[in-house]
């Protein structure tokens, strides 16, 4: 397969040092390019911005496209995008690289973006005030401009928008050029980016970031990739300031946790380890689409206790799970309803609007860009909560029908006898 173009990698930075942590990932940077040959920016849409026509001549300059590179920044309807300069085959190779307001966030009140955004807020300020205190305030010589705590959330944001994962690591990497890939609903796989093994000079080969065509171009088409197919609307609006109306998308995230105060926390969390998940469990619940299959053990495994306990002497752990993946009892199976439904209802009523409310909003169409995914992802999440509900209710209605351990154990006496 045909290489669209190669990056060379930069040794790693010690400009800043970044921060250790398990949530948030570091920073990857690259090596100057091995020099092959330059065109002019010449080819480039004279629409396109200069800031973006000078750095595309300097990726000219240092080598990093060359005249065989078929791509090329262009208008495209989502502002700024890669355009093929000629036709591309499905599966080539595109590009190989070696190794919001208070305002505007009123209109996602109660919902888990806002959550996961103020989270993330006050995550990184408390990370700018120790760059402030240990390196800027330190090193005043090496900074002629004063960095605030929005200049902070720029670059924030920025990387986190732009930037790639490493393959097989947690670090990020900023790639210039590749930037300008955006996403499309249409591209139905992943796993366009790769690591293959690569010339990174004249005498030398290193691993190289390989991106590959997901779909045949014409030339004059844009070069579009999958962001993520298991991306919540929250995910995209969060990472990358767009949301796609696929209902598919609309997503709530259900968090569980077995107590450390409950009398059973060791036997529980073991069985919860034994069968991949923790003292602590995430499922993401989807519009339209069935509850995540280790949902309701897990919830069953929480609420387990009184004379149900008995089971978690069972010798096997998988035994255990076994029995958690059919009703319990009826004292289990309500608990787990009122408790689900109780969450759903408070969630609920933490939204300041009703889905019918959204849903005219939306209907009218004269929403801003911000206003329109901040609607499309509350709206979202509420049909979420309503559909996590109804299931339950639904359940609780049915419990005089179900069939418990009990039962069950009982009708497998009388088949041995």
């Amino acid at each position: 397969m045909a290489s669209v173009f190669s990056l060379q990698p930069l040794p790693s930075s010690s400009f800043i040092c970044p921060l250790k942590t398990t949530k948030f990932q570091t920073l990857q940077s690259f090596q100057k390019p091995f020099l092959i040959s330059s065109f002019q920016s010449t080819e480039l849409d004279p629409k396109i911005p200069q800031p973006v026509q000078t750095f595309w001549q300097w990726l000219c300059d240092e080598g990093v496209v060359t005249a065989k590179t078929p791509v090329k920044p262009g208008i495209v309807p989502e502002g700024l995008g890669l355009v093929a300069k000629r036709d591309i085959s499905k599966g080539e190779t595109v590009l190989q690289v070696p190794r919001r307001s208070e305002e505007e966030l009123s209109e996602i009140q109660g919902t888990q973006l806002l959550s996961e955004t103020m989270s993330v807020k006050d995550y990184w300020q408390n990370e700018f005030r120790k760059v402030e205190e240990e390196v800027i305030l330190r090193n005043k010589q090496l900074f002629p401009f004063p960095i605030t705590l929005d200049d902070f959330f720029w670059a924030y944001g920025i990387l986190k928008s732009r930037a790639f994962s490493s393959i097989g690591s947690q670090n990020l990497m900023l790639v210039p050029l590749a930037d300008l890939v955006n996403h499309s609903a249409k591209v139905a796989t992943e796993g366009h980016v790769q690591e293959v093994e690569g010339p990174a000079g004249l005498f030398s080969w290193d691993l190289l970031f390989s991106l590959r065509s997901p779909l045949e171009l014409k030339a004059g088409d844009q070069f579009l990739v999958q962001y993520g197919l298991n991306k919540r609307n929250a995910d995209l609006a969060f990472g990358y300031g767009f949301i796609e109306p696929n209902s598919a998308r609309d997503a709530f995230t259900l968090t569980l946790e077995i107590s450390e105060s409950d009398d059973f926390y060791e036997d529980k969390l073991d069985i919860a380890e034994s069968n991949g998940l923790g003292k602590t469990a995430e499922f993401n619940v989807k519009l339209g689409q069935s509850l995540p299959p280790t949902l309701i053990p897990y919830l069953r495994l929480v609420a387990l206790g009184g004379t149900d306990a008995f089971l978690l002497e069972s010798i096997s752990r998988n035994d255990v799970w076994g029995h958690l993946e059919l009703p319990v009892s009826r004292a289990n199976e309500e608990l787990i309803c009122k408790v689900v439904r109780g969450t759903c209802k408070s969630a609920l009523s933490g939204y300041h609007t009703t889905i019918e409310e959204d849903e005219k909003l939306m209907e009218k169409g004269n929403l801003s860009s911000r206003l329109q995914i901040a609607v499309g992802i509350r709206a979202g999440e509420k049909k979420v909560l309503q559909q996590i509900d109804d299931i339950f209710g639904e359940r609780e209605l049915k419990l005089d029908k179900l069939e418990y351990y009990q039962e069950r154990r009982l009708k497998d006496q009388v088949t041995l006898c």
